[in-house]
């Protein structure tokens, strides 16, 4: 039977612990969900490879706001990317876009390399471009693994038939990976639609900004199923 997988956004070490605990494949790491996650504490990374032993990808990205960097910004990504390597994680996080708000190809390809042999996923800044179709290719050529993406809708249930298209464009040179917005009440439809080989959710309830371990291991339970 084929495997679907689960990533869990985490923001806190409660929510790495939950995640783990909940049987997620993989855990994205960053803080600050209120800006869309940024770069994590070198103290949260820490606690998290000391007591976590999933998979995890920590997320580069030193602000919210924007995806078109400054020198100064770039720089301060390519030595965290440098610094986090040496303390075990599993891969990276990023995404830059260039003043035409396109996917700035040089910039993700220092990025890419500085990672290697890590790999690296192109979060959702894709979503701000306007050829969805083009800038998959730009992705693919920097050397990404895989891709967060909504399919340009508010969430990836709405944008599951772009989500649909760029996988079936991919044709296993990138895992597409759907994200935002994704539960237990419509991983089952989003499954339908995408068959995609990673989901991403932050699992999310109540306002909290922890990870749910209940919501978690019903996700989980939804995509493993044979449904």
């Amino acid at each position: 039977m084929r495997k679907f997988n689960l990533e869990i956004a985490c923001f806190n070490f409660q929510s790495a612990v939950n995640a783990q605990l909940g049987g997620a494949d993989r855990i994205e790491l960053c803080e600050n969900q209120h800006l869309g996650g940024t770069t994590p504490s070198i103290e949260l990374l820490q606690q998290v490879r000391k007591e976590i032993s999933i998979d995890f990808r920590v997320m580069i990205r030193n602000r919210g706001g924007n995806f078109l960097y400054t020198d100064e910004e770039f720089e301060i990504m390519k030595q965290d990317i440098i610094r986090f390597k040496k303390l075990g994680v599993n891969g990276f996080v990023f995404g830059m876009l260039d003043a035409k708000n396109e996917i700035d190809v040089e910039r993700n390809k220092i990025l890419v390399q500085q990672a290697s042999p890590l790999k690296c996923t192109f979060h959702k800044a894709f979503d701000e471009v306007d050829n969805a179709t083009e800038s998959l290719e730009k992705i693919i050529d920097c050397g990404f693994d895989t891709l967060l993406t909504s399919g340009k809708k508010q969430n990836a249930l709405d944008g599951s038939q772009l989500i649909s298209d760029l996988i079936k464009q991919s044709n296993n040179r990138i895992s597409i990976m759907p994200g935002g917005g994704v539960r237990s009440e419509n991983i089952l439809d989003l499954k339908i639609k995408t068959q995609p080989n990673y989901f991403h959710s932050s699992a999310l309830r109540s306002g909290s900004e922890i990870s749910d371990l209940e919501e978690i291991k019903r996700v989980k339970k939804l995509i493993s199923s044979d449904e």
